[in-house]
């Protein structure tokens, strides 16, 4: 990945986890906990396609498995959100612009239960039985109910903002593997200096015809 979507992908899931542990795991809301880092992965993934979405995913999972409280086994939701944001990607709207939002917002809630189901089959491999004694109904309802509330005030600015990435003028030409900017700068700087090379010179060979036709007319003096 290009370093602009490495810069926005992990200063989004840094603020979206400790938001996440401070503040939406600490409202003690019945049933699962708004998840804002699977949120995340989905406005990346939205933009960024299949393969970037699995990257954002499995960065994301990790640090979701190793920041305190975590007390499940390290890799755990690294590879619940590895696959969801491969999905993701692969639902990635044209040009990553959204002409609707149902798709998204269907989107969400697979996202939801997928990531519920997969966290706790993976748990149960590892001997982990909490969603046992919470039951699986309720995490599912609750996870996609929670996520469903949250998703039109994050998806959408999370993806303006890979928007503007991607957009952004320092950007490498794909095509050309070039720096647009440098090339458009350099382009126009030459064609600048080219015109007031053309000028100074015109500026100089006026001066001196003049000088000559001065000269001429004090000799015809």
């Amino acid at each position: 990945m290009r370093f602009n979507r490495v810069l926005l992908s992990g200063t989004l899931l840094v603020v979206a986890l400790v938001l996440q542990v401070s503040v939406l795991a600490r409202l003690q809301l019945p049933g699962a906990v708004p998840d804002l880092m699977l949120l995340v992965v989905l406005g990346l993934a939205f933009v960024y396609g299949h393969v970037a979405g699995a990257l954002i995913g499995f960065a994301a999972g990790l640090l979701a498995d190793f920041a305190p409280p975590a007390d499940h086994a390290a890799g755990r939701y690294a590879l619940v959100l590895c696959v969801i944001g491969y999905l993701a990607g692969l639902a990635k709207p044209e040009k990553g612009r959204l002409k609707s939002a149902t798709g998204p917002m269907a989107m969400v809630v697979v996202a939801a239960v997928l990531s519920t189901l997969l966290y706790a089959g993976v748990g149960a491999l590892v001997g982990d039985t909490a969603a046992r004694h919470v039951g699986l109904i309720p995490l599912l309802a609750t996870a996609v109910l929670y996520d469903l509330l949250l998703a039109p005030f994050t998806v959408p600015g999370i993806m303006w903002l890979a928007r503007r990435a991607e957009n952004d003028p320092l950007a490498d030409d794909p095509g050309t593997g070039t720096d647009v900017a440098s090339g458009w700068l350099a382009s126009g700087t030459g064609l600048r200096i080219g015109e007031q090379r053309s000028g100074l010179r015109l500026k100089a060979a006026r001066n001196r015809a003049a000088r000559a036709g001065r000269i001429k007319g004090v000799k015809r003096l």
